[in-house]
């Protein structure tokens, strides 16, 4: 398989290192001047492409890994439709720019999408799936199976909504984070400890709904919401629905096959080991 890589800043260079490292024949097209010191250091099959016309003949797949800028991604994805083997998916590392706000003016959108990784992308598994208006299913499918194909986990996120899941959820924490020193409650340092040392593991373990289920007890995510929800929706943060009941069943139906007893030896153990990984290092 041949990946072109377009853009070889921290982002690219990872997910370079990532697809060599399964195999795969790698071209990777950047301005930069140092470009062939920057991939020196990379095990595999990786070529330095003289433009990005040269990177992405022949090629399977394209990650793109360009400026977060939406004229930017406008030229160069309408450059990629002409250029590209018919073939070819076409993926970009946005981190907050849905495909359709750069796929608008492209008459057949129906390969590109997001493929968003969190870095470093060759170490982190998660990759943001997210379609267009216009991504055919047959697109979204192959995309899932590449991710697959390197180790990754890929996640279909089937709305657009910009910054997707991960980023949105790491910038509420940030925002609560910043605020809650500026205001003198904490420290930066203490900040960290309390997210290290209780949120960091049992996310690590269970993801939030998850961890809020168990939290509930044998009575799940229902009890937790009807004997703690209410004093929790006291604290000035955004408000969801103020109709729990959809939200209780979408995670009842999520997580209601396991018995509360399986989910917690699972949650115990891995958590166990985030801590016993931790202590080590």
């Amino acid at each position: 398989m041949i990946v072109a890589v377009i853009g070889a800043g921290t982002i690219g260079l990872s997910w370079a290192r990532l697809f060599a490292s399964y195999g795969m024949t790698v071209r990777v097209s950047d301005p930069r001047p140092d470009l062939a010191e920057a991939v020196a250091d990379i095990p595999g099959d990786v070529q330095i492409a003289a433009s990005v016309a040269d990177a992405v003949r022949g090629a399977d797949v394209v990650q793109e890994n360009g400026p977060e800028s939406l004229e930017f991604k406008k030229d160069l994805f309408t450059t990629l439709v002409r250029l590209a083997p018919a073939h070819a998916l076409l993926l970009s590392s946005s981190s907050a720019i849905p495909s359709s706000a750069f796929t608008e003016d492209i008459e057949d959108a129906s390969r590109i999408l997001i493929g968003h990784p969190f870095n470093p992308p060759h170490v982190l598994p998660l990759v943001e799936v997210v379609p267009g208006r216009r991504t055919s299913e047959e697109s979204v499918q192959a995309a899932v199976a590449f991710y697959r194909s390197v180790g990754r986990t890929p996640v279909v996120e089937r709305k657009e909504i910009p910054g997707f899941v991960g980023n949105r959820l790491q910038s509420a924490l940030s925002r609560e984070a910043i605020f809650l020193v500026e205001q003198g409650v904490v420290t930066p340092e203490d900040l960290d400890a309390v997210v290290m040392n209780s949120l960091g593991i049992r996310w690590a373990a269970t993801g939030p709904f998850l961890a809020s289920h168990l939290g509930g007890g044998p009575g799940g995510y229902r009890h937790l919401m009807e004997h703690i929800g209410a004093s929790m929706r006291e604290i000035d943060l955004g408000e969801p629905s103020t109709d729990p009941e959809p939200l209780i069943e979408a995670v009842e139906r999520a997580y209601g096959a396991a018995t509360y007893e399986e989910l917690t030896e699972t949650r115990d153990r891995r958590q166990q080991a985030v801590m016993s990984a931790l202590e080590q290092n």
